[in-house]
């Protein structure tokens, strides 16, 4: 092992140790291809589990649905223009993606039907994206997406392709993927160690162009494989140890999805992960997309989630059933699929519907870098009460300045929202440092989200908050963080209680702050909703024709007001949305804000008096 990928793996090491899970055991650079599988196909789908498919669609009308399905975007595909390289600022990424999505439909649609229409419109692709003139290796990203692309193209089309156009493709994933990769590693790029999504994209990627042309050039694999191993732990810690994902559910769909990826390709070429899959976290983190998912089928939009992204098909959900047993991730997949279209992984690594009614608990506490609290009064009911809180640290890739977030639906919309992303071209957008360019951006910042703002200031850059308290009860269930980090000096302690009560007909944000010298106190929720403030510390939420009262329980005496959320170009614009405030001049000691949110039922209408947690008192 080089001293480079010593290091690597002793990071891992450590981090692996802290969570108390063993650490993969980074292989050796001169036997990592003793257990190499012989010949093509080797990646993702061997040719024994392609026949164990076919075998499985001749009984199941689902999976033979599937293959149609993929069967018919091959065809649209046959038709399509050629692959550009064109740029998106510094991005090609829908190339890169574009790319993967048609070898992957083309590549299972000719090994399926050995149909050589399918192989040669796979062929045209790889060679047109081995002849551009890189792969964009300075928004790394790009690269590995290709490198992938083109590695399990070269391989699945291995038996199609004529020697020329295998040397073609080879040559152009040695020039444009496997030599920038090397470098990358060689020079201990920032990807290499971090714990964020790019880890698991950009190392997958160049596993699976390594291992497609380990037989003819097997230096690739020597080097990036053992590298590859002993840098995604570090990545892949920050699944323990519930299986929540710091960056957002959408982001969690692109790193897990490249796990899939890279992990399956280990297993499929050379028979072992390495013990990759058996790091804390993985197993459970299938559970994770539906406990993020609010009644609404929104997801909670916490980091750089796109705007109102919903619960999509997500076929690494499949893997994660097939690789550790649990035909409950499997079968929340299939509920999914019932209204959304299967893509080609989905046949690779498909389980059938198991017949099982599943058990979820209505509350769970994701702990995690970034602590995710999710509370509903019911599954299965898309007019249910449920609340979602963030808390964490400010400084996670992706973050905004947001800690104590929470989202709200019921009756079947979302009341508080988060407002997402906005354009990643955005001047200094990634600059998160202290004074950063992207805290000068309305939707990172603190007063565009459902926290509370001391001085009109936003919360610290460098900060973090910490659960002290999660209690779930049949017929109540709250959380509490210590935000008093985020708040610097202008408070000596500050504290958030989220809440769901009256047998969980309604929610309660409870604020508590400790303040040493005068301040504004704002309180404050993002909301798509029609407010109508009241003369009774109440106002009137009106959207799609439902109603939700909010109720101000304290400071006695004190009112709603609203402003508008909406910020002129080249931002987003924020259009119709509005903030539902309650601002205090002049607050000092100890101060509670207590706002309680009441959807106003049909069977029953709003709540009227709030049942206080007695621990949350």
């Amino acid at each position: 092992m080089t001293r480079f990928s010593h290091s690597l793996a002793l990071i891992a090491s450590l981090l692996i140790a802290a969570t108390g899970a063993a650490a993969p055991q980074v292989p050796s650079p001169d036997s990592v291809l003793d257990t190499l599988r012989p010949g093509h196909p080797r990646l993702v789908l061997t040719e024994e589990r392609l026949q164990e498919l076919k075998s499985i669609a001749q009984t199941d009308t689902l999976l033979q649905g599937f293959v149609n399905t993929t069967l018919a975007g091959a065809d649209e595909l046959l038709g399509a223009p050629p692959l550009v390289h064109k740029l998106t600022g510094p991005r090609l990424l829908s190339v890169s993606r574009a790319c993967v999505d048609r070898v992957y439909s083309l590549g299972l649609a000719w090994r399926w039907t050995g149909d050589e229409k399918y192989a040669r419109a796979l062929e045209a692709n790889l060679l047109t994206v081995c002849a551009f003139p890189d792969w964009n290796p300075l928004h790394f990203l790009d690269t590995a997406e290709m490198s992938h692309a083109v590695g399990v193209g070269l391989d699945w089309g291995w038996a199609f392709l004529s020697a020329e156009s295998r040397e073609t493709i080879r040559q152009g994933l040695i020039k444009h993927g496997m030599e920038p990769g090397k470098k990358a590693y060689e020079h201990n790029v920032g990807w290499t160690k971090s714990d964020f999504n790019w880890n698991q994209v950009c190392n997958a990627g160049l596993v699976a162009g390594a291992l497609a042309i380990a037989d003819t050039d097997p230096d690739y694999a020597r080097l990036i494989v053992p590298r590859a191993v002993a840098s995604l732990p570090i990545a892949l810690a920050s699944y323990a140890p519930d299986g929540a994902w710091m960056e957002g559910p959408s982001y969690w769909h692109y790193a897990t999805r490249y796990t899939a990826y890279g992990l399956c390709a280990l297993d499929t070429a050379l028979g072992t992960d390495f013990g990759l899959s058996a790091l804390e976290g993985l197993a459970v983190t299938g559970y994770f997309p539906d406990y993020a998912t609010g009644p609404t089928g929104l997801l909670l939009n916490y980091a750089d989630s796109s705007e109102r992204s919903t619960r999509k098909p997500m076929p690494c959900m499949f893997w994660l059933a097939q690789k550790y047993g649990n035909a409950a991730i499997s079968d929340a997949e299939h509920r999914v699929l019932a209204s959304g279209n299967p893509t080609p992984e989905h046949i690779v690594w498909y389980l059938p519907p198991s017949g099982n009614v599943p058990t979820l608990d209505l509350d769970k506490h994701f702990r995690s870098p970034v602590d995710i609290i999710v509370m509903r009064s019911a599954w299965n009911d898309p007019n249910a009460l449920f609340a979602g809180v963030k808390g964490g640290y400010n400084e996670v890739n992706h973050g905004h300045l947001d800690l104590g977030n929470f989202e709200l639906d019921a009756l079947g919309v979302r009341w508080a929202r988060d407002l997402g992303s906005d354009n990643y071209n955005l001047p200094g957008y990634f600059d998160k440092k202290r004074g950063g360019k992207r805290w000068n951006y309305y939707r990172m910042r603190s007063l565009s989200h459902n926290v509370p703002l001391l001085n009109g200031a936003d919360q610290e850059v460098v900060s973090k908050s910490t659960v002290t308290a999660f209690n779930t009860q049949p017929d109540s269930a709250f959380v509490t963080l210590d935000l008093s980090e985020a708040y610097g000096g202008k408070a000596s302690a500050v504290s958030r209680t989220v809440a769901l009560v009256n047998r969980r007909r309604a929610a309660l944000v409870l604020d508590r702050f400790t303040l040493p010298q005068p301040a504004e106190v704002l309180w404050a929720m993002t909301t798509d909703a029609e407010i109508a403030p009241g003369t009774d510390g109440a106002a009137t939420l009106t959207l799609e024709g439902k109603q939700l009262i909010a109720r101000l329980l304290s400071p006695a005496g004190a009112q709603f007001t609203v402003e508008s959320a909406e910020q002129p170009e080249p931002e987003k614009t924020n259009a119709g949305v509005r903030r539902l405030l309650v601002r205090l001049e002049g607050q000092s000691g100890d101060v509670t804000v207590a706002v309680a949110l009441c959807p106003v039922w049909p069977d029953g209408g709003a709540e009227t008096t709030i049942d206080f947690p007695e621990t949350a008192r």
